[in-house]
């Protein structure tokens, strides 16, 4: 049976205040597409199909599109709600859409019903195990302390109890919205951590044939039966060197397990650049993120004056700036009190405007401002201080 794994779509999601929802379309496009040119016998969607709880009616219509396009191409879906959707929206009609062949997952208690589709090999079981906040759903998995291992536990207990009650040989997927440890994450997952633990140990999926995950935002592999689709997208700048993909997973009629990425279409690539604005406007070897959505991060000693907009002459969508100044190394070994001995406090103010710059001190006129501010400082406490 052919598989395609993707999860973390977050529609209605922005760029960095870049509305990437035509991008988001594309993936849409490539998706339909993907399906029916490798003849594709199921779509697993492993949470975050929103990216918010309430989505914009513009994600909602993207959303609809998408589900009736898959269904038309009678292809089972079966997807589950991740951490930033709303469960109960998202699941709203699931009844009705199953006869479409959408299987939406967003009910915890249900995690141990699976969609049953079946192929030459024989049957499949999926199991969706939507995002389990432990707090929400302790009581109804029966776990007395909350926390992501324990209910996720409790939650493979039941779907291993109900695969041990199947055929011999009914192979098994599940679809899972969680960190699990060995994991590499980005800046753009919302944290999920309680009592100070947010991730979950790969064995706890012990027992299937393979794990279908979402949550992480980078393509990546725990093990052979144990993967990350990632997100089709980027949504942060930690995510500049990520390949974004799918999974096209074929699965034997043992079992067995043969995996390959399918890369998903790049609206615009990232890039990082640092160093100071001089150098960032003249250096050759950048010219190749000139169209690209940039961060830059400056290092001058002092602030250039509107960096943003020079910046944006050679890199016309850069989004973010950082500073970053470079600063001579300190002496460490003295306190700081002995640094400010027999210092007036003029030389200490310029000396305060040095370390902020990296070293760089005030000029004559920044000088005489400081000689003023302390002017009028004095005469302040002066006149408190005079006898009344």
């Amino acid at each position: 049976m052919r598989l395609l794994h993707t999860s973390d779509w977050h529609l209605g999601r922005s760029f960095h205040r870049v509305n990437l929802l035509s991008a988001q379309a594309a993936f849409v496009d490539h998706l339909v597409e993907t399906v029916r040119r490798e003849r594709v016998d199921a779509v697993l969607v492993a949470g975050d199909v929103y990216d918010r709880a309430v989505p914009p009616l513009a994600a909602v219509e993207l959303f609809d599109d998408a589900l009736h396009r898959l269904a038309a191409l009678d292809v089972p879906t079966i997807m589950i709600s991740g951490n930033h959707d709303s469960a109960r929206r998202l699941g709203v009609g699931a009844g009705l859409i199953r006869r479409a062949g959408i299987h939406l997952r967003t009910d915890p208690a249900a995690c141990a019903t699976p969609v049953v589709l079946a192929d030459d090999d024989g049957e499949v079981a999926f199991y969706g195990l939507p995002y389990l906040e432990p707090a929400l759903v302790k009581d109804a998995l029966g776990v007395e302390k909350a926390g992501h291992a324990a209910v996720l536990g409790a939650a493979m207990d039941r779907v291993r109890a109900d695969l041990a009650s199947r055929p011999a040989g009914t192979r098994s997927v599940v679809l899972a919205h969680a960190f699990v440890t060995g994991g590499e994450p980005s800046d753009s997952e919302r944290d999920i951590t309680v009592g100070g633990v947010a991730s979950v140990p790969a064995g706890v999926f012990d027992g299937v044939d393979y794990v279908a995950l979402g949550h992480l935002h980078g393509c990546q592999t725990l093990a052979e039966r144990v993967r990350y689709s990632g997100s089709p997208l980027a949504y942060s700048f930690s995510e500049t060197h990520h390949r974004k993909s799918m999974w096209l997973v074929d699965l034997g009629p043992g079992g067995e397990v043969s995996a390959e990425r399918i890369d998903c279409p790049v609206p615009r690539p990232l890039a990082r650049v640092r160093g100071r604005l001089e150098d960032l406007l003249a250096d050759p070897a950048l010219e190749c993120h000139e169209q690209a959505w940039v961060e830059a991060t400056l290092t001058d000693p002092v602030r250039p004056r509107e960096p943003m907009a020079r910046l944006a002459a050679r890199f016309p969508h850069v989004l973010t700036l950082v500073f970053d100044p470079e600063r001579p190394p300190e002496d460490t070994s003295l306190s700081y009190g002995r640094r400010l001995r027999d210092r007036t406090d003029q030389q200490i103010l310029e000396g305060f405007v040095a370390h902020v710059r990296g070293g760089e001190g005030p000029d004559d006129r920044e000088r005489a401002l400081l000689s003023r501010a302390l002017d009028a400082v004095r005469a302040e406490e002066a006149r408190t201080e005079a006898p009344r």
